[in-house]
């Protein structure tokens, strides 16, 4: 099945158009930070009930200089981590010898590879699609980014492989271990699934590279989602931290739940910052684990620094459960599963209509909102809309006059009166008799 594809091709082709329409339904998108990688994005895309990651990368040159290097390196790493290649070239222009420059690439990474021709936004452009399979793939699809042309096409090629989002596991918590390289990832897995587990089964995932392992823990079952290693040699693997960012993405997709490791002996660095973003933006339940803790000094003392610490760092999501832990000595390791299954449960709450719209109206109540212009935001009814992560539409007469603040207060006033510890929320703001879009 296919899981997550990449887009590639060289500049100016279209493949940033392509990529926004096929993930438009998915308002969750992960952008890379500057200086880890260039010009690449990642999102969700959702058709009929099918899911997929999708990856969009820099233009492709035949260059030598720093730039081409790099914008290579990350098409590399992208290629390297999919299970389908959409080869983007242009209908208007046709083939030159940079495409087959690609082409060459895309042979050496023995991926399967869709070339998907843009730009043909006519007649005479569609006609003229036969000679694109001079590059000698396989599979030729004609599309229009600008006028939405070819898109089911190429979406029920993509996905007919794919099963449907409901799965027989569905009911079973799913999470994953991240975390920058270094943190002790691995050894937390191994400590949780030798002390007092029992492994049911190791089944091949849903990526090439990608295992689940079900097991059992305090007479509950859960699957966790874990990562082969390093596969293939070559230089692209040098720079470790950039590879590990793609796996972590692939896990995060999978997962209901994102243990995110941190390493007691080094603190918390920018990179911890991003990785937890990646689990944010895709609505998981997300539990931070300290890790090393064996070679803290003075660990009871310590735990309330490392609050403090974490607290300001992490100033925007106070809701997130922190556990400290060795996963060496497997001290405190009985710490982390009971909120992994909170985490997976609030991210999954159901919360009755009549008790959220009796918690927002006496929320209402005790703090009106601000007035704008003479104008006061009305809230006249919320209701929970979605789960994973728990998502509330709020009917309102001007959901222009909403501010932030007021926002973020309607928030916390849902986390202090349902539990929803552990778990990204969405709130929406609709106008009365708006339709969904």
């Amino acid at each position: 099945m296919k899981k997550c594809i990449c887009l590639i091709g060289k500049p100016n082709v279209g493949k940033s158009t392509i990529f926004n329409k096929l993930i438009k339904e998915k308002k969750s998108i992960i952008m890379d930070e500057p200086g880890i990688t260039r010009d690449r994005i990642y999102g969700i895309v959702n058709y009929n009930d099918k899911k997929f990651s999708l990856i969009d990368t820099g233009g492709l040159q035949d260059g030598s200089d720093d730039f081409a290097r790099e914008i290579r390196m990350q098409a590399e790493l992208a290629m390297d981590a999919s299970d389908l290649i959409l080869f983007v070239v242009d209908g208007k222009y046709g083939l030159d010898a940079t495409d087959f420059y690609i082409k060459d690439l895309l042979r050496r990474s023995n991926k399967e590879v869709i070339v998907v021709v843009n730009k043909m936004d006519n007649k005479e452009r569609q006609e003229n699609i036969y000679e694109f399979y001079e590059l000698g793939f396989d599979k030729v699809i004609g599309v229009s980014g600008e006028h939405n042309i070819g898109f089911k096409e190429l979406l029920e090629e993509i996905t007919k492989d794919i099963p449907s989002n409901e799965s027989s596991n569905s009911h079973i918590p799913k999470f994953c271990i991240i975390g920058r390289p270094n943190v002790g990832k691995s050894s937390l897995i191994n400590a949780l699934l030798n002390e007092e587990r029992a492994i049911v089964s190791d089944v091949a995932g849903t990526t090439r590279d990608a295992i689940d392992t079900e097991f059992t823990y305090d007479k509950k079952k859960y699957i966790l989602v874990d990562t082969a290693g390093l596969r293939k040699k070559g230089r692209i693997y040098e720079n470790v931290e950039k590879y590990s960012y793609l796996r972590s993405i692939r896990a995060i997709e999978e997962s209901d739940v994102c243990v995110v490791v941190i390493n007691a002996e080094e603190g918390i660095i920018e990179h911890d910052k991003h990785i937890l973003g990646y689990a944010i933006d895709a609505g998981k339940g997300i539990v931070l684990a300290v890790n090393k803790w064996d070679k803290v000094s003075d660990p009871d003392s310590a735990i309330k620094t490392w609050k403090k610490k974490i607290a300001n760092e992490f100033q925007f999501t106070p809701y997130i459960k922190v556990v400290f832990l060795s996963a060496l000595t497997k001290k405190r390791i009985h710490t982390l599963m009971p909120e992994v299954l909170n985490a997976y449960e609030n991210n999954h709450k159901e919360i009755k209509t009549s008790l959220l719209n009796n918690v927002i109206m006496d929320a209402v109540s005790f703090k009106i909102p601000p007035s704008y212009k003479g104008k006061r935001l009305k809230i006249y009814f919320v209701s929970e809309t979605g789960v994973n992560p728990p998502k509330f539409t709020f009917q309102v007469n001007n959901k222009g006059l909403l501010h932030f603040s007021y926002e973020r207060y309607l928030e916390n006033k849902l986390r202090e009166s349902f539990d929803l510890t552990g778990t990204p929320i969405i709130l929406q703001f609709k106008n009365k008799n708006e339709r969904e879009k």
